[in-house]
């Protein structure tokens, strides 16, 4: 498609690290223009962070290459002036303010939520914080392994031995910027058709606590507290990791008719009528019996061949796979998952991204333009102020008249 969903929506940045970028990243393969707003000569945190020190030193870290593609970076110093004027000029045109200051930041800074709304009434302004604007814990500094913690993901993962263990990736900044966007996205639709701004407070915290699912609900509901369970899914049984010939085998047998095909394709019919396995709830009861003569008879073969049979006759099964198999499944490539960029810094090496799984009429959306150097676009930065403004006067006009 020619138009992209958020194609003509303009959104000032003042995002750092991870949370923020994702969110705005989401909201750029979606059609937005997004400017970063950065410090001069220091930027965002996230270019000088990745495992390659070469390109942490020349301000494209791969933590920032990550998700900053289809951007443009603009420094302004907060303090001077100039830069201010600029900056209140941006803010007049801009649809959307992304920020992800501890609690208070930017209103210290002289640009509170009564001060944005004098300077653009229709703006739609986010802030990303670890525990949200206001609250006991609204000033306290929150890193994604913080924030795990005091989730109680980190309670229940690994095992009863091993716990508590981190999540193997920023599972909470990721969260929270996928929930600034969705709570964005949702502003836009009501500010079309009220023509009102909104003020949205995301917080990690309670984000990725919406995010926990049945860890939360059940306790929520049942007054029953999560435990660790490693790599077995706590709803059902056989469901979790086991040992084929060759490497780990995940196996999702939930229902009683994908128990009884997945011990009939192991050759091991002997344990549809055990009475230890012969019901769900038993099964969950003696899940290590019944997942130790389950792994006897997986580990007679390899992990591919399981993964065909048992998907072919409706158990779901799947190889675990390491980070740099998953990128190469050939289900991604058909998908148009990965774009490929040429590289910032690198001539004649490519850089390559990830999208966000949303197909829309049929067709991937990639970032069109690498990730930027630091102050790329600061030649730029008149006439893209003229150019929102003039874009803002516009649909201000446009609302007025319906």
């Amino acid at each position: 498609m020619d138009v992209r969903p958020l194609d003509g929506i303009r959104v000032l940045d003042l995002t750092n690290v991870l949370a923020g970028p994702y969110c705005s990243y989401q909201l750029m393969l979606m059609g937005a223009e997004v400017v970063k707003i950065e410090r001069p000569g220091q930027g965002d945190l996230a270019r000088s962070l990745g495992p390659d020190t070469a390109l942490n030193k020349d301000g494209v870290g791969a933590s920032f290459l990550a998700q900053n593609a289809g951007k443009s970076s603009l420094e302004l110093d907060l303090k001077d002036t100039a830069d201010r004027a600029l900056f209140e000029r941006l803010l007049s045109g801009a649809d959307v303010l992304l920020e992800n200051f501890r609690a208070g930041v930017l209103e210290r800074m002289g640009y509170g939520a009564e001060r944005l709304a004098q300077l653009n009434g229709r703006l739609v302004y986010c802030s990303i914080s670890g525990f949200g604007q206001d609250g006991p814990m609204s000033d306290a500094p929150a890193y994604d392994q913080i924030v795990q913690g005091l989730t109680g993901m980190m309670s229940i993962t690994g095992t009863a031995e091993t716990a508590p263990q981190r999540v193997g990736f920023p599972v909470c900044d990721t969260t929270g910027g996928l929930m600034a966007a969705f709570a964005i996205s949702a502003a836009l639709l009501h500010r079309e058709r009220t023509g009102e701004g909104s003020r949205l407070d995301v917080s990690m915290l309670e984000a990725s606590l919406s995010t926990m699912g049945w860890a939360v609900s059940n306790y929520l509901v049942s007054g029953i507290p999560p435990e660790p369970l490693s790599d077995q899914n706590p709803t059902a049984a056989p469901s979790g990791t086991f040992r084929a010939l060759d490497g780990p085998l995940n196996i999702a047998a939930n229902q009683q008719r994908q128990f009884e095909t997945l011990c009939r394709l192991a050759g091991a019919p002997e344990l549809i009528t055990d009475d230890r396995f012969a019901e769900r709830e038993q099964r969950k009861i003696h899940r290590e019996e019944l997942n130790t003569a389950l792994n006897e008879v997986l580990s007679s073969r390899a992990a591919a061949d399981w993964e065909r049979e048992l998907n072919a006759a409706g158990v779901p099964a799947a190889r675990v796979l390491t980070v740099p198999q998953a990128l190469e499944q050939p289900q991604l490539a058909h998908r148009n998952f990965i774009t490929r960029l040429s590289h910032p810094r690198r001539a004649g090496r490519p850089l390559h991204v990830v999208g966000n799984g949303v197909l829309v009429d049929g067709e991937a959306f990639g970032p069109p333009a690498p990730p930027p150097l630091l102050g790329e676009h600061n030649a730029r930065r008149e006439e893209i102020a003229n150019r929102w403004a003039s874009a803002a006067t516009a649909a201000a006009g446009e609302a007025a008249a319906s």
